[in-house]
């Protein structure tokens, strides 16, 4: 009688081995998309708080802030990719837009005072190959991209 229940045991053995076999790639599969997942939701994140961040520079009152011959423009591109740099993101592989909301391809001049009280966009957009480490950027790549419209109003600081 007890080698029947014995048989039945050694037919079932290595059943272990091939479910686990068959069940590892895709969960292995599951937690390295997560772990893509949860990187790409974190840099959207960055790039949103470097927008926001970039964009309250330019509403607010510039002056003294700007560096002898340097553009509001310009100050807030190296602003943002700074920020999004010690986010640990290539801040370098960045490219800021300072825009007219309406019309994406127009350059916003937040330094001409017929700009004042206008709305303006501040849009940021990464290369998807800058952060997963694929090498060059090419054709086929998307851009990871974040925007904010803010108004020029030149707000002063009040402490």
């Amino acid at each position: 009688m007890r080698s029947q229940p014995r048989k039945s045991h050694e037919k079932r053995r290595g059943t272990a081995a091939v479910e686990f076999a068959i069940i590892a790639p895709l969960f292995v599969t599951i937690v390295l998309g997560v772990s893509v997942a949860s990187r790409l939701f974190e840099a959207q994140n960055h790039l949103a708080v470097a927008v926001r961040e970039g964009a309250r520079l330019a509403a607010m009152d510039r002056s003294g802030m700007l560096a002898e011959g340097q553009t509001t423009n310009s100050k807030i591109a190296s602003d943002v990719a700074n920020y999004l740099t010690a986010s640990g993101l290539p801040g370098d592989q960045a490219n800021v837009f300072v825009v007219d909301p309406t019309n994406h391809t127009t350059t916003f001049d937040l330094d001409d005072p017929a700009n004042d009280l206008q709305l303006f966009e501040v849009r940021v957009e990464l290369p998807y190959s800058a952060l997963s480490g694929a090498g060059g950027s090419n054709a086929s790549d998307w851009n990871l991209a974040a925007k904010i419209v803010f108004r020029n109003a030149r707000a002063a600081i009040v402490q």
